[in-house]
């Protein structure tokens, strides 16, 4: 005998209404950063005893510029959702929980927009 209402069965929520799509995005997010991952690191290790300027030439490129940013912003993202659910299972207190949760938020968000930044400012020449 199942406890869940008609209703929840059919839009497949859990009892917070939001977990099903934190369990989705993290796992999206996880599969792009690792095929964006090895682009990064792939494209790093190729960088490894250039100099400077080679290195602006290179993420001046679109190609790598581009693939770059779409890595931090999901980085960014996944790591977001994974400390969130880390802090609404492991937090006791609603009031820290709350108040931990939009540090978090603030905290992403500011990882996020410190590298992006960097790597603008590396790919229009800085």
């Amino acid at each position: 005998m199942s406890m869940r209402t008609p209703l929840s069965r059919t839009k497949g929520l859990g009892s917070a209404k939001a977990g099903t799509g934190h369990f989705w995005w993290q796992r999206v997010t996880a599969f792009v950063n690792m095929v964006l991952g090895f682009f990064v690191v792939w494209t790093i290790v190729r960088l490894v005893g250039s100099d400077y300027d080679m290195t602006r030439v290179t993420m001046a490129s679109p190609q790598v510029a581009i693939p770059f940013l779409l890595f931090v912003m999901s980085a960014s993202y996944h790591m977001k959702i994974g400390m969130q659910v880390i802090i609404e299972d492991y937090v006791v207190s609603d009031g820290w929980k709350t108040i931990l949760v939009i540090l978090n938020i603030f905290y992403s968000i500011l990882v996020a927009l410190t590298c992006v930044f960097a790597i603008l400012k590396i790919s229009f020449g800085a």
